[in-house]
């Protein structure tokens, strides 16, 4: 397949990064969300970080002019039907996702990959409501986008091999290094992480250690580049919440995978992390 234009499905954090990593490859990108307001705050972070690029000379005036033209937006679904590849980037919730490529088979050709952004929900389960599951894979990024090397390609139950080899020719022109799965709670990176996160709060309410502690060790010691608390504060807090509750009941309620109480907590009093100035550390300046 000769992928020319990418589409991509919400303009949040991980949307926003993966449309800026896309330009930044010579890829033309369609950047939809559903309200303008949100899509034009999203062109203006991705623009700032571009401008950022030209200032430490890593790319060119000229390069970054194309790279900002190459990046349209829309709130019209229908408009992704020329993309040869869509990744959707929406919230974590299920129906949302179904919703969307239940939409977007209605407008794009039958050739075209979905793929999702998802960091625990079932592909099988998204794949499982459009008609042609085979073509409806995972691929998922980590935060930033445009600086974590991985890639994780997930391959539900109905998935084609097709379908993953185009995606993993696609992650490596993106300069990315992408790793097959199987379709599991979690995947691979996200499984792995659930107890990094889940016993640094256990030390941190047991009064073991303070926050900055648990982050400095891990960072020395544990040669980590950041701590769990910093990572969770990057993440979102309510994300990364959500995706401890989607991975411990995928695992039918496994103790291993328990979120802490104190996470549901800190999503409750509004403090997520960066995107709201504020977590586990303050962001005010």
């Amino acid at each position: 397949m000769n992928i020319t234009t990418i589409g991509v499905i919400g303009s949040g954090t991980m949307g926003a990064g993966i449309a800026q990593l896309s330009a930044q490859q010579g890829f033309q990108v369609v950047l939809y969300d559903l309200n303008q307001e949100i899509l034009t705050q999203s062109l203006t972070i991705i623009f700032k970080r571009l401008d950022r690029l030209v200032e430490k000379q890593k790319i060119s005036d000229v390069s970054c002019t194309a790279m900002k033209e190459s990046i349209r937006t829309t709130t019209v679904i229908a408009d992704l039907n020329e993309c040869q590849v869509i990744i959707e980037a929406a919230p974590e919730k299920i129906e949302i996702k179904r919703d969307i490529f239940k939409q977007l088979e209605e407008h794009c050709s039958p050739e075209t990959i979905f793929a999702t952004n998802t960091s625990s929900l079932s592909v099988t389960e998204i794949g499982s409501h459009v008609e042609s599951p085979s073509r409806v894979a995972g691929m998922h990024f980590f935060n930033p986008a445009p600086l974590m090397p991985l890639v994780e390609l997930v391959k539900g139950i109905q998935t084609s091999q097709e379908t993953i080899d185009i995606l993993k020719e696609l992650a490596t022109s993106l300069h990315k290094s992408p790793v097959i799965c199987e379709d599991t709670p979690g995947f691979i990176v996200n499984r792995v992480a659930r107890p990094y996160y889940n016993e640094a709060l256990r030390v941190m309410k047991d009064q073991i250690a303070s926050v900055e502690q648990v982050d400095n060790i891990m960072k020395k010691a544990g040669k980590f580049k950041m701590g769990p608390f910093e990572l969770q504060d990057l993440i979102g807090i309510d994300v990364n919440f959500a995706t401890t509750k989607t991975v411990h009941g995928s695992f039918f309620n496994e103790s291993r995978f328990r979120p802490h109480y104190y996470q549901e907590r800190m999503v409750q009093s509004g403090r997520l992390g960066r995107k709201a100035k504020g977590g586990f550390y303050s962001y005010e300046s």
